[in-house]
């Protein structure tokens, strides 16, 4: 039976292969910080893509915007002179369609108004942000009777 005799270069690389408690938790502490690295990098990259495509999407919406109002100006024309061809003169014409604009533009402002005046504070929110103090000072409040 032949025994193995270990040299000490052999005692020194098993003692080496043992990783001690100090280098598990420096190890660990490497690769998490590397991990949270990858991490940041890997979500500035998919950030930087969103913002391209956000970008590039409301450029095309301006862009539909403009074209749009583009539209309304060249049909306003068109229906001007569309009442031109029923004999009427073009300055009257004209007028008609920049009244009906402004009809719009009030009905619109009218609604607007409507709407706002629906605006109310946020009374329950209000209410409970006045219990907060005295609840992070350990102090109950009174519930309320509603």
């Amino acid at each position: 039976m032949a025994t193995s005799v270990k040299s000490p270069s052999d005692a020194a690389t098993e003692q080496v292969e043992e990783p001690t408690i100090g280098r598990l938790v420096a190890d660990a502490s490497r690769d998490l910080s590397a991990l949270v690295q990858h991490e940041i990098a890997l979500a500035k990259a998919e950030m930087r893509f969103s913002v391209k495509a956000g970008l590039l999407g409301s450029l095309l919406f301006l862009v539909a915007g403009f074209l749009g109002i583009l539209i309304v100006i060249l049909l306003s024309f068109a229906f001007a002179y569309f009442l031109t061809m029923t004999g009427l003169h073009p300055a009257w014409a004209f007028l008609i369609v920049s009244g009906a604009y402004l009809l719009l533009a009030v009905l619109l402002v009218v609604v607007g108004i409507g709407r706002i005046k629906k605006i109310k504070a946020p009374e329950a929110t209000i209410e409970t942000a006045k219990q907060i103090p005295a609840a992070l000072k350990g102090q109950r409040s009174a519930p309320d009777a509603g």
